[in-house]
């Protein structure tokens, strides 16, 4: 399906086009049709974000389009755009705000992103490697063909912070570019590819596992500091995880892995905060009809969000949150601070694209000088070195 979303297909969750929320909806007032952006079909994200897609069709009778996309440009496209609500997004929306990697391109910059909810479950996240090949630790990924996806730094930043565990950088493997993360993971079956980064709840990891090739996801002790020091100078955003969930998993024996909020239900600063409000509100108070629908999305539980991460929650979702006794006073400086940051970043962009080089990569990297630059005069860690 195409239509006004151009190239995204579309799935189409409930058909009926109502004009108003159904009575005894309370104070949720949703539109009559919505779109939602995902990682591809059958990834958890896309799942999630279907089964509360179809949450809303019930509760409220709106319809939601879940639009996949294979990178996160793709996924925000159409959010900064207007053509969709709501983005559900991984790191990437860490990088977005922070205006790095393909986000520090003339037409993009930092973006001003926040959050609704986000999920943390039983499941970790990491490199996933072909249990064919023989490896058993992060650091026998030495010589390995390591799967990137062309306009997603998330991913392809996360496999690096996966690596650095084992002490490898981008120099120590084989980088093997793929259009999107589904045909990455099809590459890992296909023997294209020897490691790929996902979820253990991702469907494609499920698929790997069931594959000749087989899957494993090689641990990460948490007890190993100088390793996750490794890890946090690469992405601050994970955590150590214990991993009791999705595939190549044995009943009651945990893996070690990493984990950070997967997906983000994310929003611009500057949509409407009575609609983030209500999208907010309905996921918390419908969280029953949809938390068995999807793995992981009880990790939407309004008790586990994660409250300080490294993007700021949305005013019309801090209103629902509070009102479900979910948020606290720490919790709105600490939000406080991630807006204030945000500012810094408009504005250094601002100052800088009016003046900036031409040639794409010069631009970039005077950029990122520029950014590190403003982040010191205000007293903010950079996150990003030169």
């Amino acid at each position: 399906m195409t239509g006004r979303f151009g190239p995204f297909a579309a799935l189409a969750v409930g058909c009926a086009l109502l004009t108003t929320t159904p009575a005894g909806a309370g104070d949720i007032k949703l539109p009559s049709t919505m779109a939602f952006t995902a990682y591809d079909t059958g990834t958890a994200g896309f799942n999630i974000a279907v089964a509360v897609g179809k949450m809303m069709k019930d509760k409220h009778g709106t319809d939601v389009r879940v639009l996949p996309a294979g990178n996160d440009v793709a996924r925000l496209a159409p959010l900064r755009a207007g053509r969709a609500q709501l983005a559900w997004m991984g790191s990437g929306t860490y990088f977005a705000q922070e205006g790095v990697f393909e986000f520090g391109a003339k037409e993009w910059g930092p973006q001003a992103l926040q959050i609704t909810l986000s999920v943390i479950d039983c499941n970790g996240s990491s490199l996933g490697v072909a249990k064919d090949t023989g490896v058993k630790e992060i650091k026998d990924l030495r010589g390995k063909r390591v799967g990137f996806v062309v306009g997603s730094p998330a991913l392809n930043q996360n496999a690096l912070g996966i690596m650095a565990y084992g002490g490898l950088t981008k120099d120590d493997v084989k980088i093997v570019e793929f259009a999107s993360y589904g045909a990455m993971w099809k590459g890992l079956i296909n023997n294209d590819v020897d490691a790929a980064f996902g979820t253990t709840i991702t469907g494609p990891a499920k698929e790997a596992e069931s594959s000749p090739r087989g899957l494993i996801w090689p641990p990460m002790p948490h007890a190993d500091k100088a390793a996750w020091e490794r890890v946090k100078k690469v992405t601050p955003f994970f955590n150590p995880a214990m991993s009791t969930c999705g595939a190549a998993h044995e009943p009651g024996k945990p893996i070690e892995l990493s984990n950070y909020p997967y997906p983000i239900a994310t929003v611009y600063a500057t949509q409407s905060g009575d609609q983030v409000y209500s999208i907010t509100k309905s996921m918390i108070v419908n969280y029953d009809a949809y938390k068995d629908s999807a793995p992981g999305a009880t990790g939407l539980a309004v008790k586990t969000q994660t409250m300080k991460w490294v993007v700021p929650f949305h005013p019309g979702a801090v209103k629902a949150l509070q009102e479900a006794g979910q948020w606290s006073a720490e919790d709105q400086a600490h939000n406080d601070g991630l807006i204030k940051r945000q500012e810094v970043l408009a504005a250094a962009w601002k100052q800088y694209a009016a003046a900036a080089p031409s040639g794409e990569q010069d631009f970039r990297d005077g950029w990122m000088t520029a950014r590190a630059a403003a982040l010191k005069r205000a007293g903010l860690p950079n996150g990003f070195e030169q």
